[in-house]
């Protein structure tokens, strides 16, 4: 199966109307005939190697290659170093590489967030809101922030945490704005009581939240990082591909945390 009809297939789930999309071809040739297929949340260089070293010829990312959101060849983050180096490694391995971002999310169920929260193993009821990559979770049993934080590092593997504004006091309206899609401020400053999400402004998001709780109001504000935020629901991704496309041996690799902590070896 070629690489580019894969990926005609993973598209048909989330149907629609793509004025610009930045799911794209981004390196190799789309006709390979693929028998293995990696996926993952970022594609560092540590991704693509052990991918290239499986034996993978296709490699599916969520997120950018060049560290700018559409991959333009021609944009000065495309021209630096690191971007130039990955290039090179990428052409050296020879593998072909697809971006799968705005599909999983605009899937009748955001995809992303559902792997998160099945991840997460908190009963509740998902609402889609209007933005981009954010939606509603309604839990059954209410939690605190800090609560909900503790449980959250320990489900998904997150190191850190990092929780603004409101601690202790029980919730149940949880929006999830895994990544960094929009509608943060305004589930803030609106209806939610938590939100997670992966990055934020914290001049902006986290003083928000923090003055509001301090002003009274039930709002906190949980930063997970990006990584963290996402890769259950790549991970959820390539589950799918194996029911879906059988014939093809596809396996998820792990995106780690950007950071590193002083505690850790």
């Amino acid at each position: 199966m070629k690489a580019e009809e894969i990926l005609r297939e993973m598209f048909s789930w989330a149907p629609g109307e793509y004025a610009k999309t930045c799911d794209t071809l981004k390196a190799g040739d789309p006709s390979r005939e693929v028998t293995k297929a990696a996926v993952c949340c970022f594609a560092a260089p540590k991704i693509i190697r052990e991918a290239a070293a499986w034996g993978a010829q296709l490699l599916i990312t969520h997120e950018p290659l060049y560290y700018n959101h559409w991959d333009d060849p021609a944009d000065p983050h495309a021209l630096t170093p690191a971007a130039q180096a990955k290039k090179a490694l990428l052409e050296q391995t020879g593998l072909t590489v697809y971006r799968y971002h705005d599909h999983p999310h605009n899937a009748p169920v955001d995809m992303i967030c559902q792997g998160e929260l099945a991840a997460l193993g908190l009963p509740g009821r998902l609402e889609h809101l209007e933005y981009f990559g954010t939606n509603c979770y309604h839990l059954d049993a209410p939690i605190t922030p800090r609560e909900l934080a503790a449980h959250i590092e320990k489900a998904l593997g997150i190191a850190h945490v990092r929780i603004c504004g409101t601690l202790d006091e029980p919730c149940t309206r949880v929006t999830t704005a895994f990544g960094t899609p929009g509608g943060v401020f305004e589930e803030l400053s609106g209806p939610a009581e938590i939100v997670l999400t992966g990055e934020a402004c914290e001049w902006q998001l986290g003083e928000y939240a923090r003055d509001a709780s301090e002003l009274g109001m039930k709002k906190a504000l949980l930063i997970l990082g990006h990584c963290g935020s996402e890769r259950e629901g790549m991970r959820c991704v390539a589950e799918r591909m194996k029911q879906a496309l059988p014939q093809i041996e596809t396996r998820y690799f792990e995106s780690e945390e950007v950071y590193h902590y002083p505690e850790q070896a």
